[in-house]
């Protein structure tokens, strides 16, 4: 499947990638300014287009999963998960039997009230994909036991953040490489997919070669630079 990030606080991009036939977008609230009324059009936009909305979160609380969910998210994406301890917490707050998500009837995830509580329930346990980002050399070497959690459904390898970490190292990438392919190791050992963001055809082979799934490209605000600069480039001459 092929994704992109979303930051823009439109509704149009959503239409444009489904139309185009893009599998599922991430709505990023942790590096763009998304409110909640905001990430509640974008999930409408993207289910009308066939696109599944999974929301990366920056406030990775209850209540903000919980507000995702109700606006009827396919999918919850949490960042720097490094312990088993936020693996469960975020692997409960997506779900209702064996978690503690709270429940609400008349919400677009519950198709506002056309199916009964308990089918709800079920259709959301078994349909909602919670995503935890290895993001840290530390949560590497637990990326095995974060996969075996109940409620864990992907890995996602947060390479930018493991990059910026080893600074001006000269081998930070055959250092973040190796990392990879060890998360991708423990997604193979455990049978959770992988999920990668890739940078070009290259990567995206390194990805593909490692069992990704689920693959990222560039995100709207790196289409519109890179579409508008090779514009400009061409219209110059």
């Amino acid at each position: 499947m092929l994704g992109t990030f979303l930051k823009l606080a439109t509704t149009q991009v959503i239409e444009i990638l489904g139309a185009i036939g893009y599998d599922f977008v991430v709505i990023d609230q942790e590096h763009a300014p998304l409110d909640r009324s905001t990430t509640d059009m974008m999930i409408f936009a993207a289910r009308a287009s066939n696109v599944a909305p999974i929301v990366r979160v920056g406030d990775s609380s209850d209540a903000n999963i919980l507000s995702a969910l109700d606006c009827g998210a396919s999918g919850i994406m949490v960042p720097h998960v490094a312990t088993i301890e936020r693996a469960e917490a975020i692997a409960r707050a997506c779900r209702y039997r064996g978690g503690n998500r709270g429940f609400a009837g008349l919400t677009r995830a519950s198709g506002w009230g056309l199916v009964g509580s308990v089918q709800h329930m079920a259709m959301q346990d078994n349909g909602v994909t919670c995503i935890a980002m290895i993001e840290e050399a530390e949560a590497v070497d637990r990326a095995d036991d974060i996969a075996r959690i109940d409620g864990i459904d992907a890995l996602f390898v947060g390479r930018g953040d493991m990059t910026a970490s080893f600074g001006d190292d000269p081998g930070a990438g055959a250092k973040v490489a190796e990392l990879t392919a060890k998360v991708a190791a423990a997604a193979r050992d455990t049978g959770v997919p992988l999920m990668l963001l890739a940078s070009g055809k290259a990567d995206l082979a390194f990805a593909r070669d490692l069992g990704a799934r689920a693959i990222l490209v560039s995100s709207d605000h790196g289409f519109i630079r890179s579409a508008a600069t090779a514009a400009l480039a061409d219209y110059r001459g």
